[in-house]
């Protein structure tokens, strides 16, 4: 697809469900980045594409970064795919697109007539089939074993190794399933502004991630770092009572903002001097089953800065490995003993202008040929209490573990 595409206008809006199980749900190489169920603000992407090498998206000029006034949105063209944790690269170079702008509700198919007139044709996505029970998911340590983990890293805070180590684990459901099917049952579950459904060959992401890891636009990147999470309630009061309680945690604040000063370290290796801040700090953020504490920083990036040297300065992202990050890393592959992959790593687009939107892999199920995993963790400081931080894994797990028929093992 060209950078210079001319956009289609729709005449009418059409629902993005709809149009992706009309269009693409049997493409071997297929993405979804969904705005959320019902979403009144912000972009829905779609489309196909050609598996690509991974050096080509990298090398596009974050510094030169176009804007996101046009029209059709800021991604006209380029990439789509995923970071593994551990650093490897899976993009497809993309061939058909459709954007959705939710706020004004129409809906572009970028240098595609054709593609603009079948997406029109579209007819209702129907109901989403029920998961078939499958049970308690297996556990990669059992919360005993969890337990003991996170009291080695207390020890390593005591030692004045660490400050903070994001300790993560994985749960796993054995057989086949639609990958598709998994990610229209999550994100009605728990709709969020960065979920996602990317099919790359013989493996499907399946995201309802709520957090945004870089977005790069007009020669700047922002970033927006989650730590800190609470259970929703269904009562009101309690529910409010919940968010209140996050926001005061003296403990969540101090997780927070240690990966807010994480980030501005890792941005000003990239960014011009002075140019890096704090926009946001401290905020809840409510979701359908967590509320969630959400800080933002952002820089000017330096001339010349490539997405490929960008992701260099910031990945892993410091709110999945804890700080000081390269501490924080060593310590935590000693104790999960166990690749991530692509949990805990990033996805999203990268234009041919440098632009870039990537979330962050949490919230996901990873679905193979025989067997789908998803994967949660959580941040562990000095002050961090074994059962509340068991806890915490579970809430995480269990919607994408629902998504697939699946129920969090006991104890969890």
């Amino acid at each position: 697809m060209p950078e210079s595409a001319f956009p289609f206008a729709l005449r009418d809006w059409v629902d993005p469900e709809a149009v992706f199980l009309h269009l693409f749900s049997t493409a071997p190489h297929a993405f979804w980045l969904d705005a959320g169920v019902d979403a009144s603000a912000g972009w829905s992407w779609m489309g196909t594409g050609t598996p690509d090498a991974a050096e080509h998206p990298l090398k596009a000029d974050a510094a030169a970064s176009g804007t996101v006034s046009h029209e059709a949105g800021a991604f006209r063209g380029g990439w789509v795919g995923w970071r593994t944790y551990e650093g490897d690269d899976a993009w497809m170079r993309v061939d058909r697109l459709l954007a959705f702008d939710h706020e004004n509700r129409r809906v572009f198919a970028i240098g595609d007539e054709t593609l603009a007139a079948r997406a029109a044709e579209a007819p209702p996505a129907g109901a989403v089939p029920t998961a078939s029970a499958r049970g308690a998911a297996s556990a990669r340590v059992t919360p005993e074993g969890y337990a003991e983990r996170i009291e080695a890293c207390r020890e390593r805070i005591r030692l004045g190794d660490a400050y903070q180590l994001c300790l993560t684990t994985r749960f796993t459901v054995p057989g086949r399933f639609a990958a598709l099917e998994v990610f229209r049952r999550l994100r009605r579950a728990s709709t969020s502004h960065h979920a996602g459904f990317v099919r790359r060959g013989a493996t499907a992401l399946v995201s309802a991630s709520p957090e945004r890891f870089v977005e790069v636009r007009e020669g700047r990147v922002h970033t927006h770092p989650i730590k800190g999470t609470r259970p929703r309630s269904a009562e009101a009061a309690v529910d409010a009572a919940l968010a209140e309680e996050l926001r005061a945690d003296a403990k969540e604040q101090a997780e927070n903002v240690m990966i807010v000063d994480l980030m501005r370290n890792d941005l000003s290796r990239v960014c011009a001097p002075s140019s890096v801040g704090v926009d946001r700090l401290l905020e809840v953020e409510t979701y359908p089953h967590v509320h969630q504490l959400v800080s933002e920083v952002s820089g000017e990036l330096l001339p010349g800065t490539s997405v490929g040297g960008l992701l260099d300065a910031v990945f892993p992202a410091g709110s999945m490995t804890g700080a000081p990050k390269q501490s924080a890393m060593q310590i935590l592959a000693g104790l999960e003993a166990a690749p991530r992959g692509v949990y805990s790593g990033a996805f999203g687009w990268i234009g041919d202008d440098g632009s870039a939107d990537l979330a962050m892999v949490i919230r996901s199920v990873v679905v193979e040929p025989d067997a789908a995993w998803v994967g949660a963790g959580g941040g562990i400081t000095w002050r961090s209490v074994a059962a509340s931080e068991v806890a915490e894994v579970g809430i995480k797990a269990r919607a994408p573990l629902a998504a697939l028929g699946a129920e969090v093992p006991p104890g969890w």
